[in-house]
């Protein structure tokens, strides 16, 4: 069985996140989900859902180029996306944040990569 990239808890604080932010707060939240491609290099740190497109998140973004970006993807890219095993986009069941979105985006400029 494949599982939702989101549970519903983490729609709805994506959503709270994205609603702050579409009010003009400058916010720097943790991310909320970490989503993977198990059989390839693609990671995700999400920490907004736009609530005008909730199928539009804001996060860490690293496609497993070498150049990991703050910026949009889509959720239902993400959920059709397959790479060398055909396996799909993953959520990290064990992920907790422990730090705001730009500490892990500092992070991962300096090695390339999200590395959590």
């Amino acid at each position: 069985m494949v599982q939702p990239l989101l549970t519903p808890s983490q729609r709805e604080q994506l959503l709270v996140y994205g609603r702050r932010t579409a009010r003009g707060e400058e916010i720097d939240p943790p991310p909320v989900v970490k989503l993977f491609m198990p059989d390839g290099s693609g990671t995700w740190l999400l920490s907004e859902l736009d609530p005008a497109e909730p199928t539009r998140a804001f996060g860490l973004c690293d496609a497993g180029l070498g150049s990991p970006e703050l910026g949009y993807v889509c959720l239902l890219e993400l959920a059709a996306l397959r790479d060398r095993l055909r396996l799909p986009v993953e959520r990290d069941l064990h992920f907790r944040a422990n730090h705001p979105l730009s500490a892990y985006a500092a992070e991962a400029q300096v090695a390339g990569r999200i590395t959590v």
